[in-house]
């Protein structure tokens, strides 16, 4: 793919357009750090203890609402429950999202709940090995105060307790409780609705040994996680303007390519696929799920990113494996196979655990495939997979790159030898390949450190008079990067308008050095023929 843009621009044009990127980069960052809030909220829930009789818990078809006009008949605690004769079969602990006087939105796009249980120290009832808490659930919404509730799901749901007694387990530490990981309890991939609802039940089965050995539970505390409206919308603006952007230099981009009298390159064609999929990311159809219950929307997202970073991962080795200078076997995908193996199965074991855990969210949205020890175990083997997959994929990226910058130091004592045109292959194909390193490991440098920075930060900083947003300006500034990148590339690898081989002289034609290395590469003119250059040390035929 000799006679690309970047090896005919100018410096001062080269510049140029690496400024106006900069500056593209930074106003990316500055719209989520100065402009968007937090991409994230997180609400603390207390769930309500209600009464339930044993009449309408056989009917099954009431809801509990734990405040309000039709609010439920509560109790403080189990000590009241005992003292009143009310079994635990009969207790519901009710939660309504969001708190009073307020309404969830479309625009929180989805809704993450986690749950932690309260459970107390007593020396007759402690938690023992291994113990599953078995919760009888149900999700309810509505849009109005005045309307019924309707319920939108319902499951029997078991979680793995995991918990910590940090004191000695004696008679003087009896109530004081244990410390209990998080659990993960219900996603929704929309919020459709203004009003949800919670109902949990803990039924106690002696005989089937259902919710025994779990320790005195006395609260349940869920935690809600949903993303900002205020972020959604920076969030689908910054998505409808990179549509068009990255859609029209792709366009661009194939169109400069069709002009050429030769069939397009392998690289031209992977960094036309890199283009496709770049833009199937920004395409907003986010803004769709705001007027529909798109409930898919997340597993959507999942797959689109899969599909780019693993475009972008194939680019990378055919991009290394196109610049091996004295490589013969070249232009073909199928020489790739075993590079871009490991991407394609590492790629497809990520998308069956997407499955296994988003994709039956679709239907339950309790779900969790953490919840078990053979989901547990069938996770992590996906997981490890897709691991050796990239440890595989980084050893071949490591060596095709090792190779590529040791034949340019082997090229580089014999270029002032060469034949003109020879030479000035050899030139473009050092620094392209160069330029592209040192773009990508810029963007993968700035990836990992505002990563990290967005994890171990309080989430903003205090600059002046201004607050700065960390986390949403890692997610706009990250994202648009990555755009600005895709951009580039096909700005600068298309085909450019210069000739070549105008300027050789007969000279040049004549030969020089003698070495005896054999060389195709390909010649790109918009409105000439193709040239196809087979040199060798001792001529150069066209």
């Amino acid at each position: 793919m000799a006679g690309a843009i970047i090896e005919n621009m100018s410096t001062k044009k080269l510049v140029i357009v690496g400024v106006i990127l900069l500056l593209f980069q930074a106003f990316s960052f500055m719209v989520g750090g100065l402009i968007a809030p937090s991409p994230t909220t997180a609400v603390h829930y207390l769930a309500t203890k209600c009464v339930d009789t044993v009449k309408t818990h056989h009917k099954g078809s009431k809801w509990f609402m734990p405040w309000g006009p039709d609010q439920c008949s509560k109790i403080r605690d189990f000590d009241e429950a005992m003292a009143k004769r009310i079994e635990a079969n009969n207790i519901v602990f009710a939660v309504h999202i969001p708190l009073p006087n307020r309404e969830m939105s479309p625009w929180f796009q989805f809704m993450l709940v986690i749950l932690q249980f309260d459970i107390a120290f007593k020396m007759q009832n402690q938690i023992e090995d291994g113990s599953l808490a078995t919760m009888d659930v149900g999700l309810a919404y509505r849009d109005s105060t005045l309307n019924e509730w309707t319920e939108m799901a319902h499951s029997t749901e078991h979680r793995k307790l995991s918990c910590n007694f940090t004191a000695t387990k004696t008679y003087e530490n009896e109530g004081r409780y244990y410390e209990c990981d998080l659990l993960p309890f219900m996603e929704v991939g929309s919020v459709a609705h203004k009003y949800y609802l919670l109902n949990i039940r803990l039924p106690v089965n002696e005989r089937k040994k259902v919710n025994i050995g779990i320790g005195e539970i006395k609260d349940i505390r869920l935690v809600s996680i949903h993303q900002n409206g205020g972020f959604t919308k920076v969030w689908f603006a910054m998505k409808t303007f990179l549509t068009p952007s990255v859609l029209i230099i792709m366009i661009w981009y194939w169109r400069r390519i069709t002009q050429m009298t030769r069939p397009p390159v392998l690289l031209e064609k992977i960094i036309f696929a890199l283009g496709i999929s770049m833009t199937f990311i920004n395409i907003p159809v986010e803004w769709f799920s705001v007027g529909f219950n798109w409930t898919w929307m997340l597993l959507f997202g999942d797959i689109r990113q899969g599909i780019f970073y693993a475009m972008l991962l194939s680019f990378w080795i055919i991009f290394c494996g196109e610049h091996l200078m004295d490589q013969t076997e070249r232009n073909h995908f199928s020489v790739y196979w075993k590079q871009v193996g490991p991407i394609v199965f590492g790629s497809f074991c990520l998308f069956i655990f997407d499955m296994c855990e988003r994709g039956v969210q679709l239907k339950n949205p309790f779900y969790s495939i953490w919840a078990s020890d053979v989901g547990t175990e069938l996770a992590m083997a996906f997981i490890i997979v897709a691991g050796i997959c990239a440890c595989l994929y980084f050893l071949f990226l490591c060596f095709m790159v090792f190779q590529v910058f040791r034949n340019i130091s082997g090229k580089r004592s014999s270029l002032p030898a060469m034949t003109k045109a020879r030479r000035l292959h050899y030139e473009g194909l050092i620094f392209r390949f160069k330029f592209l390193m040192l773009v990508t490991l810029a963007c993968a440098a700035m990836t990992v450190i505002f990563f990290i920075i967005s994890q171990v930060n309080e989430g903003h900083w205090h600059w002046g008079g201004y607050t700065v947003q960390v986390n949403s300006a890692f997610f706009t500034g990250i994202y648009g990067m990555w755009n600005l990148y895709v951009f580039a590339l096909m700005f600068l690898y298309a085909p450019s308008h210069k000739h070549y081989g105008d300027e050789q002289s007969s000279a040049d034609q004549a030969g020089n050095s003698g070495e005896d290395i054999q060389l195709t590469t390909t010649i790109t003119h918009v409105d000439g023929p193709t040239e196809i250059y087979k040199m060798t040390g001792k001529e150069a035929q066209e």
